[in-house]
């Protein structure tokens, strides 16, 4: 089960997931490009066609993708901290935005038998919609990487 709460100042979303896989293969999902590709994304909504990054402190990374609508998108950033499995900070800034900055951080901590995903994602403040839409994203998201890590299921193999 996921939760998702934004601040009361609407600048953050704060997000936790658990997936009942070790850290490092969380981590894996997230930054390996083949991997993110299979499961970022839903039939029907959109779906990342291209993922690259250079996983350093300072490494870009790019991640270009088609609406269910059949327009192009693109989400990019750099990374900030880099330390596997544990953590994965990085900027994210998407095209369909309106050039708004945000950072998002992974917080992957070994609990349970799996790991406990803490997402938090910052920088909305004065754009109450784009936080909301974001914490909707994320939702979908993370229980989309459960569904790969756990399972398996891609985007072409996950029901709807």
């Amino acid at each position: 089960m996921v939760t998702v709460a934004i601040t009361p100042d609407q600048d953050v979303i704060n997000a936790e997931i658990q997936i009942a896989a070790p850290p490092a293969r969380v981590f894996a999902a997230l930054t390996d490009p083949e991997q993110v590709a299979q499961w970022w994304g839903q039939q029907g909504m959109y779906r990342i066609t291209r993922w690259h990054n250079d996983l350093r402190p300072g490494g870009k990374w790019r991640s270009e993708g088609v609406g269910a609508d059949g327009k192009a998108f693109h989400v990019e950033g750099e990374y900030l901290e880099v330390d596997p499995p544990s953590l994965l900070v990085h900027s994210w800034s998407s095209s369909y935005c309106g050039g708004l900055n945000t950072i998002v951080r992974w917080e992957l901590e070994a609990h349970n038998g799996g790991t406990l995903v803490r997402l938090s994602h910052s920088g909305f403040a004065g754009n109450v919609q784009a936080a909301k839409d974001h914490s909707q994203g994320w939702s979908r998201v993370l229980v989309w990487m459960q569904a790969f890590v756990e399972d398996g299921r891609t985007v072409d193999t996950r029901a709807t």
